[in-house]
């Protein structure tokens, strides 16, 4: 069963996503959190193997939720209504593998429960265009970067959700190497994390 926590300060969509979300067979909604404070607190709790969680909330807001769980993050999918497209890069890089809006249809934000659950980085259209745009400047905006085989091998891996341990037992290599060319991936294509990395395989056709 993959365990969800949602943090929302609106009851009704609380109610509205535990309503749907424990009639799926593999899914159990094991918490509730009105702010991000309480958020925080559950996670701890209750150890939930993914998180929804809200962007605009009182007492502590998503983005102060995302930095007080950092380093013992459950797989956290933000799920907002805020249309501010700057919000998605603090986002993603405060440990967030997910950002969707709050219009997404039902059965979508299942199957994103299961991919991030399964260690996929996933982002609504219009939270992936902010994602790069916020990468204007850098190598990827202006086109392909040359990759070695093996770095382009990484790099799909890494858009696939693959951590470190995965790629290295994947390619047979050393996990310390895998380190290594992720280093020089994210280097080479002038990004700052694998979030963008995987953006960037995917819009070139690398993924």
């Amino acid at each position: 069963m993959i365990r969800v926590l949602i943090a929302d300060d609106h009851p009704v969509v609380r109610q509205g996503l535990r309503t749907f979300l424990d009639l799926q067979e593999d899914i159990t909604v094991v918490g509730e959190a009105a702010d991000g404070a309480q958020a925080v607190e559950l996670a701890g709790e209750l150890v939930p193997d993914v998180l929804l969680l809200d962007l605009k909330m009182p007492v502590l807001d998503g983005l102060g939720a995302l930095a007080r769980l950092s380093g013992v993050l459950p797989r956290v999918i933000v799920l907002t209504s805020v249309s501010d497209r700057s919000d998605v890069g603090p986002a993603m890089r405060a440990g967030a593998s997910g950002f969707l809006y709050k219009d997404v249809d039902p059965n979508a934000l299942v199957q994103a429960v299961r991919a991030v659950h399964g260690g996929q980085v996933l982002l609504a259209p219009e939270a992936a265009e902010a994602m790069l745009a916020g990468a204007n400047g850098s190598p990827s905006a202006t086109g392909p970067v040359p990759l070695t085989e093996r770095e382009r091998e990484v790099l799909a891996l890494i858009a696939a959700g693959r951590s470190n341990r995965e790629i290295a037992r994947s390619l047979s290599v050393a996990e310390k190497t895998v380190k290594t060319h992720v280093s020089n991936v994210l280097m080479k294509l002038g990004v700052q994390d694998r979030t963008q990395a995987a953006l960037y395989a995917v819009r070139h056709g690398l993924a």
